[in-house]
């Protein structure tokens, strides 16, 4: 079965989208563990109460696929032809804990100064 084709608007918010979803990543070696855990969990609550990611809307992302999403965009344009079905799985319900908990194993488990920000 065919996909349908995901389009973007490449505008300013696109490309901030894509900085604050590279520097979620990166949070838990930058910012104070607080910091990026609040910011996982607005995350996860836009996605459980809204049910999407609601700066897609802004740069155009298509909904045409209900299991279109940023980080299928991106794979896609890079190339790659990853299961949309999967990475949004992947995104909603892991990642984000995934992330916390490197957070909080890097720097209350490990010891570890963040970078930036730092008491």
């Amino acid at each position: 079965m065919q996909q349908a084709k995901i389009s973007t608007n490449y505008g300013l918010v696109f490309w901030f989208h894509l900085f604050i979803t590279v520097l979620s990543w990166f949070a838990p070696f930058l910012f104070t563990w607080y910091l990026p855990i609040a910011v996982y969990i607005i995350v996860l609550l836009q996605f459980a109460f809204l049910g999407r990611c609601v700066i897609n809307r802004e740069h155009d992302l298509s909904d045409a696929d209900e299991d279109s999403t940023f980080y299928a965009f991106i794979l896609e344009t890079v190339g790659f032809k990853p299961n949309r079905k999967k990475v949004k799985r992947f995104v909603r319900w892991y990642l984000y804990f995934i992330l916390t908990a490197i957070t909080l194993i890097w720097q209350l488990g490990l010891g570890n100064t963040p970078l930036l920000f730092f008491k």
